[in-house]
């Protein structure tokens, strides 16, 4: 048996009972996402239709929708769950697609030679904060922010005559289309106050919600097939679920970290 050596300090670990106000605080975080162009930005708040001029739906009414959508599927609706797996798998195709052309603009911008071109940026980037309550609306800013990226390439190549007008506004209206198609998908889902029991019931909610928003995929409503990002499923009161897709829910603007290790949640 070794005698403690004098000169060093005990080390000693005292463990209180845990209590509310030795626990460690809720986790925050801040995400800005950063904006160089114009063509990108439009699709921030997007544009109110006119008689002339159809509505845009930009990232902050996708984003809005989506929160319905989200707290519906934590309630077990399966309609959500599909529209989850939708935009989903939007967001995947359009960012590969914008990811495709700008790997086609890196190799040509790559193969000019005699000169050393940088793309250009804005000497005043627009930034805006984002607080969102879900997973996917951050990966529909991060899709934005790949657009923008083309769009500062894109503008680069036709500046030193790698593009002509043409091309290069044919390809923007392309991935602007994809960006547009995306962001809408969320304001197809229609709220009705439904889950899976109520569905396998078949009784008039269900005969309604089927004639409104049709028939869910089998493996989708048996749960064997969902999207990558879902909520932990939580019954709310009926009370919160008839008002959920009638007022703007001030989770939207929590930026908490979930405390768990279960990315779904």
């Amino acid at each position: 048996m070794h005698a403690q050596d004098p000169t060093q300090p005990e080390t000693r670990i005292i463990d209180k009972p845990s209590s509310s106000s030795n626990k460690p605080g809720s986790l925050r975080g801040q995400v800005w996402l950063t904006i160089q162009t114009r063509q990108a930005q439009q699709f921030i708040r997007g544009r109110k239709g006119t008689a002339d001029k159809p509505a845009i739906i930009g990232l902050t009414g996708f984003a809005d929708r989506l929160r319905v959508i989200w707290l519906a599927a934590r309630n077990d609706d399966p309609y959500a769950d599909w529209w989850l797996i939708k935009i989903h798998e939007a967001i995947d195709a359009s960012s590969t697609y914008i990811r495709d052309w700008q790997a086609e603009l890196d190799s040509q911008l790559d193969q000019v030679t005699g000169l050393e071109v940088t793309i250009a940026g804005s000497q005043k980037p627009y930034r805006v904060p984002l607080q969102f309550a879900n997973p996917y609306a951050y990966q529909a800013a991060r899709l934005l922010s790949e657009y923008d990226t083309l769009v500062c390439g894109v503008l680069t190549a036709r500046h030193i005559g790698l593009q002509n007008n043409e091309a290069s506004e044919g390809l923007l209206r392309l991935c602007g289309r994809k960006i547009r198609s995306t962001f809408v998908i969320p304001q197809g889902y229609k709220f009705l106050q439904i889950d899976r029991a109520i569905l396998s019931e078949g009784g008039e909610k269900s005969i309604n919600a089927r004639k409104t928003m049709g028939e869910v995929p089998e493996d989708i409503l048996s749960g064997e097939r969902h999207a990558p990002l879902v909520p932990r499923k939580v019954q709310f009161p009926m009370g919160f679920a008839k008002n959920v897709a009638l007022h703007p829910s001030s989770s939207e603007s929590n930026t908490d970290l979930p405390e768990d290790k279960n990315t779904s949640a």
